[in-house]
């Protein structure tokens, strides 16, 4: 694990290969840890791997206030600090808001974006209340039992109740972090801009993972796959919110079928 300061505050990442830059970026809740197993199927001679954590989460420190944008800045701090000047990124979840954030900040940068179970909509008023209304939960009874009430709703639930051990971990993961990072990134996404006109005008290729069973991302959000000009678009039978393990074999391989393409064009 390496370090970067940035608004005197420590941005943790890692970087394993060498060659065309592929940035994977976890979501709410979660860390780059996620994509250990994950991104064996892209670590080949002609691939550096970079996985970041986001502000307030694994071992990078909180920024108070932070935004959406703030996170992507963060993520170009050290993609600057490796002086990696075109990527191809991957972002799940809450990692996507920031991929599509970092697109309209730094355009020139990118030639590919992944939307892993993500989406372009600001969000409804009702989410956002919900959002609200956690964020007052983590304050009086901290982040730890509202982690444990959210890792297994973003599963299909046969998988959950088959893996238990690793909702375990991925638990035991959240629990450890900080509550401040949590509410930081809640407040974050309820302030976040509509970045459909950003996905509308990518001139690069966009990657589309959605799962038929996911609760996150409600299924009248699947209209975005008619934004981007060129588009990969997979949606998986049986699968919720975290497609990276619930069908992990079948997405490595549409991903890296994507960062060739990516490569190639």
């Amino acid at each position: 694990m390496r370090f970067i300061a940035y608004q005197d505050k420590k941005i943790a990442y890692q970087v394993e290969g060498k060659g065309t830059a592929v940035v994977l970026i976890h979501g709410f809740c979660e860390d780059s840890s996620i994509w250990e197993e994950f991104q064996a199927d892209l670590l080949e001679e002609s691939h550096r791997v970079i996985r970041i954590d986001l502000p307030g989460f694994g071992r990078s420190e909180t920024l108070p206030g932070v935004s959406i944008e703030q996170m992507a800045q963060a993520v170009h701090a050290v993609l600057f600090k490796l002086k990696a000047r075109e990527i191809i990124f991957i972002g799940h979840s809450m990692g996507g808001y920031v991929g599509l954030a970092f697109a309209r900040l730094y355009p020139k940068m990118l030639r590919g974006l992944g939307l892993f179970h993500s989406h372009p909509y600001a969000d409804s008023e009702e989410k956002k209340e919900n959002r609200r209304k956690s964020v007052e939960f983590i304050k009086r009874q901290g982040h730890a039992l509202f982690v444990k009430q959210l890792i297994p709703g973003l599963f299909n639930e046969k998988f959950a109740n088959s893996n238990a051990f690793l909702l375990e971990k991925l638990t035991y993961r959240a629990a450890r972090g900080q509550s401040a990072g949590v509410i930081a990134a809640q407040q974050a996404m309820i302030e976040r801009q509509d970045e459909t006109q950003t996905l509308s005008s990518l001139d690069v290729p966009v990657l589309f993972i959605l799962g038929e069973e996911d609760q996150a991302v409600p299924a009248d959000h699947a209209e975005q796959i008619h934004l981007p000009q060129t588009a990969s678009i997979h949606i998986l039978e049986r699968v919720g919110h975290m497609g990276l393990f619930e069908a992990r074999k079948k997405t490595q391989r549409i991903v890296r079928q994507f960062v060739d393409f990516c490569e190639e064009n």
